[in-house]
């Protein structure tokens, strides 16, 4: 508690004065490391390596972690002249954020909302802006958050485990931590349909996809790190090497979604969701038929916010969709959908919400352009 409420302290005079004024409790070369830490930080030489380490919760994000994660990169960018970040464990590199921790806060009143979305999407800022290579290895499952740790760096590497997703209009969210950003810039519309289905990409996909960078085979990652952390001059000798790994393990396996590529250009090119409802109708394949009993369970809300949030964010830069996102987040907070989300997906599992509004036509343009209205006050600022 102590610590929680000193990392609050140095936090709040980060906000006033505009530079990090960080505690020695998150200092890593003040305090002791050990396998017990839900981050490891390790230095190898003039490099750096961030191990997520909550592998029974599959390294999912919390707000202790992003606080310890942030001043160590900060720290870093000056001192090092590469880092590498990855996940404890076979099954995750980070299957997203602490969003159950979020709606218990909520629900209590509590500041958790703010502080917890704040000081994420900061860290993604930093990674979107990082000064040296910064190489994620998204090996295992790779969502929410666990993107916003690696979609913005330089280098995403990803392996035949790899299964990543936008899963979160299923839970009465959006598709955050810079998913405005990154998701738009995909080809064709790709983006939309990741983000309103949460649709999942396994192995190659993820490369095909262009959300990772390179690709390796899993048995071979322990190798690939050792030879990255050997390099003697990461900016020229990263790429080179991740391009050799990449062309190693690369066995031209095509995209599986090329096939149906057209059919979801065409479909999610509709200027609303009801109409790309009615385009899926129309096209009344088995793919689309599918993609119509998804996009039916979703929050209605949800997936209208989603698409307004995808087209206002292929026109602005990261730090615009961060604090676009940061309004969201704050509407989405004092909304009931994702509260009743989290319920039936993360605690109770019923996997039956009961969203309000429960119908598309119930959710009126001026409801969901009160999601993007100015903050009162706390605007996110990067």
């Amino acid at each position: 508690m102590l610590a929680i409420r000193m990392n609050y302290v140095c936090r709040r005079l980060f906000l006033k004065i505009g530079q990090p004024r960080w505690c020695t409790l998150n200092d890593p070369k003040k305090r002791p490391m050990s396998t017990t830490d839900e981050v490891i930080f390790h230095s190898s030489g003039d490099k750096g390596v961030i191990i997520l380490n909550r592998p029974k919760a599959l390294n999912a994000l919390n707000l202790s972690m992003i606080r310890r994660i942030f001043p160590t990169l900060k720290e870093w960018e000056k001192e090092k002249s590469m880092v590498i970040i990855k996940g404890t464990g076979e099954k995750a590199f980070c299957s997203g954020g602490d969003v159950r921790a979020v709606t218990e806060a909520g629900k209590k009143g509590g500041s958790l909302c703010q502080e917890f979305f704040r000081e994420e999407y900061m860290l993604n800022n930093l990674i979107g802006t990082y000064q040296i290579p910064y190489i994620a290895f998204i090996h295992g499952i790779t969502m929410g958050g666990g993107v916003g740790l690696s979609v913005h760096g330089q280098y995403r590497v990803a392996t035949e485990r790899t299964l990543f997703a936008m899963p979160e209009t299923a839970i009465g969210l959006f598709p955050d931590v810079g998913g405005s950003y990154f998701l738009p810039r995909l080809g064709g519309k790709l983006g939309l349909y990741l983000a309103l289905t949460g649709h999942r990409l396994k192995g190659i996909d993820v490369l095909r996809a262009g959300i990772a960078t390179h690709y390796a085979e899993s048995s071979s990652v322990h190798q690939l790190e050792k030879d990255l952390l050997d390099a003697k001059n990461p900016v020229q000798d990263v790429p080179q090497i991740l391009k050799k790994y990449t062309n190693k393990f690369d066995n031209g396996q095509p995209f599986s979604l090329a096939q149906n590529m057209s059919k979801i250009n065409q479909c999610f090119s509709a200027p609303s969701v009801e109409e790309i409802l009615v385009q899926l109708e129309k096209e009344g394949t088995p793919w689309a038929k599918d993609t119509l009993t998804t996009l039916k369970k979703m929050s209605p809300t949800s997936i209208k916010v989603t698409l307004k949030q995808l087209e206002e964010g292929s026109a602005k830069n990261l730090q615009e969709c961060l604090a676009m996102e940061y309004r969201l987040t704050q509407r989405f907070c004092k909304d009931h959908d994702f509260y009743e989300g989290v319920r039936a997906v993360l605690i109770d599992r019923d996997n039956s919400p009961k969203w309000k509004p429960s119908a598309l036509e119930e959710v009126t343009a001026a409801k969901v352009n009160s999601f993007f209205d100015p903050l009162p006050s706390d605007e996110l600022e990067l």
